[in-house]
């Protein structure tokens, strides 16, 4: 079979099919592998839903699409925000003039940008109905909110009419946020969409439970067509202000800075529709790509890794045909987690933590590597990748990791003991012991719970799997029902105090799916919180590192190195190392050749 998909693949650059007429419309095709659950920015905290709301909807800043290392500009705010010496006060002043996407909600009128706009979305994140995956990065920090959510919860209406300290609108164009404590980060925040993002109140109210189906923003692009889970149509939104290409590529980088001079004083966006599928099963998805049906994939799936980049670099029948490349460590983590409130795995008790280290130790990374991830990773030691503002690339983490004798070492001494000869161990008390590991059914998550069977078989350890697709797993996660699940955690920004996120106590059900709570933990991050980037801040981020490490809530895996190919009539596309996803406005499609032409 793998000689059979090696010789399709070879025989694949030959298909060609007729340019198509320039008075069409320049369309970009790919494919997600996951599927969306909606477009309210307030509602949403998966990857796949944010990559569209990303470009529907505007936050008050952006990267800049080029410039390395990442630089933050004004995206809809005149300049970069105004904030206090200590952090706690930041003032946003919005442009004039830019404009939300026609639609019903706003009965005929054109219907400007306002400060007030951005006020009211961060209010909804405080709003108990909305269930915000993302308040925790500004929970309890703003005057003011909390009084507000409390009422909320009393009386079952949030008002949205009060004016609280922490959050003002100063003018028409101006609001301030302020913070009990400093949050020098917030600059972050003021990127991420979900958080950040600005939806009119009109088009909420107009539309009440059926919100997620109806995103209108003021950026690039408005959806025109949505089928669940299957395909997802934008359109370059005729609203759209005027913005031409300037990006600031790094002196000395000839890639980026031909893109730049060739595409400078263009408008955008560039392209004028967007069609996404989903193709959840690996080979179809891949083939697209190659086969010219889609232009661009941003994951090259691992499966195809050997053949499309041997040796880390890509084939010479790929390279004849012109198609681009860039490989990159990614800012993110790939990780179990464990449930830290279930009865199996969870507590904080040396039997249960002595379970979770046995299993984490246990785990055949080594065999994940190769099999899932086909050496496109580099082992995680911790969950902050090393390379982020932060991180310590010379950390060893105690997890990090794999070693059967060790993990069944620790069985033995707490009592895990295989006392009916079935092969498999039972808890202390000799009541029967049985792991359950959230999987989605698709090709990768097969060959990582064949691992997980062949890991725990190894040490006596029975093993199940809790298959659905993955976004009910993602719900009965956030709710607190899993014992186990593997997930990935993406940041926005290049410092580690978002990989920190993941395991602070306040954070459960939202960012704290394992819902780890642990005082020390939670007393040294919030600590974190509050102060730039420095050595003090990262010996911080070391005790926390080993008390992660030392209870075990999740098993570091890895950190992904993320494979991006494209066709030659994609032009200036680049892989930004903290928005990968956000680049539809600043990339063009091009007439080629016949002979080179797209399907």
């Amino acid at each position: 079979m793998k000689c059979l998909l090696t010789a399709l693949l070879l025989a694949l650059p030959l298909a060609a099919a007729p340019l198509p007429a320039a008075a069409q419309q320049k369309v970009l095709r790919f494919a997600f592998p996951i599927a969306e659950t909606g477009f309210d920015p307030v509602q949403v905290n998966d990857l796949y839903s944010n990559i569209i709301n990303n470009h529907i909807f505007d936050p008050p800043l952006r990267y800049d699409f080029l410039a390395r290392p990442a630089k933050v500009v004004p995206n809809t705010a005149e300049a970069m925000p105004e904030t206090s010496p200590d952090y706690r006060v930041w003032t946003i002043r919005i442009r004039p003039g830019i404009y939300f996407a026609d639609d019903a909600a706003f009965n005929g009128r054109k219907r400007e940008l306002t400060a007030a706009d951005y006020v009211y979305s961060l209010k909804r994140h405080w709003d108990p109905k909305n269930k915000s995956q993302n308040l925790y990065l500004v929970a309890n920090r703003v005057p003011g909110m909390e009084a507000l959510r409390a009422q909320a919860e009393k009386t079952g209406k949030f008002d949205y009419d009060r004016e609280v300290e922490g959050l003002r609108v100063l003018d028409r164009y101006t609001y301030q946020v302020r913070f009990s404590e400093p949050n020098p980060r917030f600059l972050y925040d003021l990127i991420n969409c979900p958080l950040s993002c600005a939806v009119a109140r009109e088009v909420v109210e107009a539309y009440g439970e059926k919100i997620m189906a109806h995103p209108v923003g003021t950026n690039a692009f408005r959806l025109v067509d949505w089928r669940r889970s299957s395909r997802i149509v934008l359109e370059r939104n005729p609203n759209y202000r005027e913005h031409l290409y300037d990006e600031q590529p790094p002196e000395g980088d000839a890639v980026k800075q031909a893109i730049a001079a060739k595409l400078r004083g263009r408008k955008l966006p560039m392209i004028d529709r967007v069609e996404v599928y989903v193709i959840e099963e690996n080979q179809p998805r891949f083939l697209s790509f190659l086969n010219g049906q889609h232009d661009i994939i941003t994951g090259v799936p691992a499966d195809f890794i050997n053949t499309a980049i041997p040796n880390g670099k890509l084939a010479p029948n790929l390279a004849a045909r012109g198609i681009g490349i860039d490989r990159s460590l990614e800012f993110d983590l790939a990780f179990a987690y464990f449930g830290m409130e279930h009865p199996v795995v969870g507590g904080y008790t040396p039997e249960r933590v002595a379970l979770r280290r046995a299993i984490a130790l246990g785990f055949d990374i080594d065999a994940a590597m190769l099999q899932v991830y086909r050496g496109q990773a580099v082992r995680a030691q911790s969950t902050a990748p090393p390379h982020a503002f932060g991180g310590d690339p010379n950390f060893a983490g105690p997890l990090a990791e794999y070693n059967p004798a060790k993990a069944k070492a620790l069985l033995d001494t707490f009592g895990y003991l295989d006392r009916d000869g079935d092969g498999y161990r039972e808890n202390p008390d000799g009541s029967k012991l049985v792991l359950e590991l959230g999987s989605t059914p698709d090709g990768s998550s097969k060959i990582t719970d064949e691992i997980w069977r062949r890991s725990m078989d190894a040490i006596g350890l029975h093993i199940e799997f809790r298959k659905a697709k993955w976004p009910e797993l993602l719900r009965e996660s956030r709710a607190g029902k899993l014992m186990m699940w593997g997930l990935g955690w993406s940041a926005g920004a290049p410092d580690a105090d978002t990989f920190y996120q993941i395991l602070y106590g306040p954070n459960k059900g939202q960012s704290n799916h394992s819902r780890f709570d642990h005082p020390e933990f939670n007393a040294l991050f919030a600590q974190a919180t509050q102060m730039p980037h420095g050595p003090e801040r990262t010996a911080i981020y070391d005790r926390l590192n080993r008390i992660a490490a030392a209870y075990a809530p999740l098993r570091p895996w890895v950190h992904r190195i993320g494979t991006t190919l494209w066709h030659p009539w994609v032009i200036g596309y680049q892989r930004h190392p903290t928005a990968p996803n956000i680049f539809w406005k600043f990339i063009d499609i091009e007439p080629l050749p016949q002979a080179q032409a797209r399907k």
